[in-house]
């Protein structure tokens, strides 16, 4: 037993997890945790923000590199509520945070105090938490926080993995009680955080998939964050079959690959939409067929369930026939049971399924890449994106962490960003908030100090979350931000010019003339002291990212980009109820 003071019960549990960074900003609400920080600055790190939205998105993209969780700390009141869009992300894609927000005084409750959340119950922001996290816990005593912490820290990694919430009232953080706090390394040696699948399922799915004739892997998100790459690979060589991931899941699978068809959905690729129509048997690995991957679930856009049989893994029961009906469901985690079916594959002596479908595919791949190439030597400015995205292809480092934001850009990443591990894509598909590339850079160079970051952002998003770069330079992360500036929230634009022929409200204009303008974005990372630069030559681009990967440096580049390119889509994506545009790219339609 000791006498601690609630903060110190936080702190020390944290460290305890081995958890090195605290991201946040203080308040008056959480200054007592603050305090009990400055104590142990050689055991967990404190890194102050600009804004709370950022905060969450570092610790986000934190997780996501490293698979180790950091913690944030919030004021009551706007300050919580600020973070509240980034934990939403968090939940929506999965990744570990465990968001820490004050609160006001439990001898103040019921009386309104400053900032107080009450109109229906006392101090009610994990009320407000609920519908975004794992879970969400307020201790009322200092002596409940030992147990609180421990299962809060073990309800955020267990199965499918997701942010927690620890409220916590002002005075409790300064309050001290005696405890005996639990070590928790001795709790987690038993602790089941992974689950194989049932074996009768394994053995019922490889009957189903050596009965087919065109057989396709789908790995999802869950394939990203639980699988290696290398047992995905050895699968999909072992039975001759092609992998497409979901837009989420890119980076589960080397996109260079000759198994690798690319993404699926409204943002995907050819070889992988068409492959993913016509297959007769499709293993899914992790996910959870969202409407964009899977094109609004429009029959024959992306896939075709049935005629198509499902053989669907995920972590979660619940997410197994949720949207299509499923022939096998394997409830288990998606690595172990990768290594399942190639085990009792093995075993059985089994090869591959289907050669001449493989290499069917593979000429799919070819067409679809040819005609990629048409516009990357184009000289325009603003720049065409199609040479945008092939400079990146050419100057980007092989152990680059890359990040997208939301926006029209984000399109064009997910269709012709190649994914190749070590390298990783960091993207908010599932919540898809603005600010996650800006902020979440951030957190991504914490986790990986050694490798180059690279944020391709909307000038839009970029905007919002700008207070990024300030942080950058103040604790020296070089990340560089590459601002895909083309006046505006586009891709809502061609949403408006698509379902309604007319657009309002979507791009950066001068209310009096109705110009277009476009805020100087090199100016403006040089003004919080980082390098800026513009691209002011499309033949200058690609030497430009070179240099400011090189230098170490905060940089951001204003790059201008065409925004009336029509991107190629082969999937669609309906907005109930609109009806989305048909695909406008298929060179040889098939009907099934």
């Amino acid at each position: 037993m000791a006498k601690l003071k609630g903060s110190e019960i936080i702190l020390d549990h944290l460290i305890g997890e081995g958890v090195p960074y605290l991201f946040g900003l203080c308040g008056h609400g959480d200054i007592g945790l603050m305090d009990a920080a400055y104590d142990r600055q050689n055991q967990i790190r404190m890194i102050s923000v600009h804004n709370e939205q950022i905060a969450g998105f570092m610790a986000d993209a934190y997780f996501r590199v490293s698979r180790r969780p950091v913690a944030t700390f919030t004021s009551c009141g706007p300050g919580s509520v600020n973070i509240q869009m980034p934990i939403a992300s968090a939940y929506s894609d999965s990744s570990a945070i465990f968001a820490i927000t004050g609160n006001i005084p439990t001898q103040q409750f019921n009386r309104g105090p400053f900032q107080e959340l009450g109109a229906h119950y006392q101090a009610d922001f994990p009320s407000a938490m609920k519908p975004y996290v794992k879970r969400s816990y307020q201790a009322t005593r200092v002596d409940m926080l030992p147990d609180m912490m421990r299962h809060a820290y073990s309800t955020m990694l267990a199965g499918r993995p997701g942010p927690v919430n620890l409220d916590v009232p002002f005075n409790i953080f300064l309050e001290e009680a005696e405890v005996t706090a639990p070590d928790p390394k001795a709790w987690h040696t038993s602790l089941p955080v992974r689950a194989q699948g049932d074996p009768a399922a394994i053995e019922a799915a490889l009957d189903l998939l050596f009965s087919a004739k065109r057989p396709l892997i789908l790995a999802g998100q869950g394939s990203l964050a639980s699988t290696n790459h290398s047992d995905l690979r050895d699968l999909a060589v072992l039975l001759g079959v092609p992998v497409a991931t979901t837009p989420q899941g890119k980076g589960a699978f080397d996109e260079t690959d000759d198994h690798a068809l690319g993404p699926t959905g409204r943002d995907g690729v050819y070889p992988a939409n068409r492959a993913s129509r016509e297959c007769d048997v499709l293993l899914a690995l992790g996910t959870r067929f969202g409407d964009r991957g899977a094109s609004g679930w429009v029959d024959g856009a992306t896939h075709s369930i049935p005629p198509t049989k499902l053989i669907h893994v995920d972590i979660e029961a619940t997410q197994i026939g949720k949207n299509y009906p499923t022939a096998i469901g394997i409830v288990g985690d998606v690595a172990l049971v990768v290594r399942q079916l190639m085990a009792a594959a093995k075993a059985r002596g089994l090869s591959a399924i289907s050669p001449s479908w493989l290499a069917r595919t593979a000429d799919w791949k070819r067409v679809w890449r040819s005609d990629l190439q048409r516009d990357v030597n184009s000289e325009d400015i603003p720049c065409h994106p199609d040479r945008v995205m092939a400079d990146l292809r050419k100057v980007i480092p092989g152990n680059a962490i890359m990040l997208s934001d939301i926006g029209a850009h984000h399109s064009w990443m997910v269709q012709q960003w190649s994914v190749t591990p070590p390298a990783q894509l960091l993207q908010s598909g599932g919540f898809a908030c603005m600010g996650f590339g800006v902020g979440g850079a951030l957190g991504a160079q914490l986790a990986a100090p050694e490798r180059p970051v690279v944020a391709v952002v909307g000038d839009g998003g970029f905007l919002m979350h700008a207070s990024a770069v300030a942080t950058a330079v103040e604790y020296d992360l070089p990340v560089v931000w590459i601002v895909w500036n083309n006046c505006g929230y586009v891709s809502i634009r061609d949403m408006q010019n698509a379902f309604f022929g007319r657009e309002i409200a979507t791009r950066f204009r001068r209310a009096r003339t109705g110009e277009l303008h476009s805020t100087d974005f090199a100016m403006l990372a040089r003004s919080m002291g980082a390098v800026g630069m513009r691209v002011e030559r499309a033949q200058d681009f690609s030497a430009m990212v070179e240099e400011a990967v090189a230098s170490r440096k905060p940089t951001v580049i204003d790059l201008p980009v065409k925004s009336d390119i029509v991107r190629r889509t082969s999937g669609s994506w309906d907005l109930v109820p609109l009806a989305g545009k048909p695909p406008n790219y298929d060179p040889d339609p098939v009907r099934r």
